[in-house]
């Protein structure tokens, strides 16, 4: 890979894998969440609800799919009678842990929990995560110990980064063994 592929490599795969906001899309879709299980708990006077999802949860939406063991999502705004339903910003935070498979934008991450914000732009990715973008040259992937990717900007705890192969910069190994004329 030439050095200037090596720049536009970085420069692409970090915009895919670190875009604040997803490229724009044909359509909606309806975040749809199911699972074997699911609680709903009402709380504080109506104001906050916990919803539980239990077993094969899968939650998909517009470029989204969100697959885990398990799905915590504390809700804000349903115990408001002059709303008929809540918007997807009314999640207040989600916590999916157990087999955690994340995939957006030709993205992806897996970890064994992950901590998501909405109203912060914030996601946190602990338990073995590895983040992935591939850019059509090849495919970036951080690990670490912990993950926080925060409107765009991405922190790695003990990071380890792999990139596709780099080819030698220095002079030609058949330059070298061709016989002197």
């Amino acid at each position: 890979m030439k050095p200037s592929r090596l720049l536009w490599f970085f420069a692409t795969a970090t915009g895919l894998l670190f875009a604040a906001a997803p490229p724009a899309i044909d359509a909606e879709q309806p975040t749809v969440m199911t699972a074997l299980k699911s609680t709903w708990v009402r709380s504080n006077g109506n104001q906050e609800n916990l919803l539980v999802l239990d077993q094969a949860v899968t939650l998909t939406g517009t470029n989204l799919r969100i697959t885990c063991d398990h799905l915590e999502g504390v809700v804000v705004g349903l115990g408001d009678k002059s709303v008929t339903l809540t918007n997807h910003d009314k999640f207040k935070s989600l916590v999916v842990t157990g087999h955690v498979h994340i995939a957006q934008n030709g993205r992806e991450a897996s970890c064994g929990r992950a901590e998501v914000f909405p109203g912060e732009d914030r996601i946190v990715l602990t338990e073995t995560p590895v983040l992935t973008a591939n850019n059509g040259e090849g495919s970036l992937i951080q690990e670490g110990s912990m993950i926080t990717i925060t409107r765009g900007i991405v922190e790695v705890t003990n990071p380890k980064i792999t990139i596709p192969e780099l080819k030698a910069l220095g002079v030609d190994p058949k330059v070298l063994s061709a016989p002197a004329k």
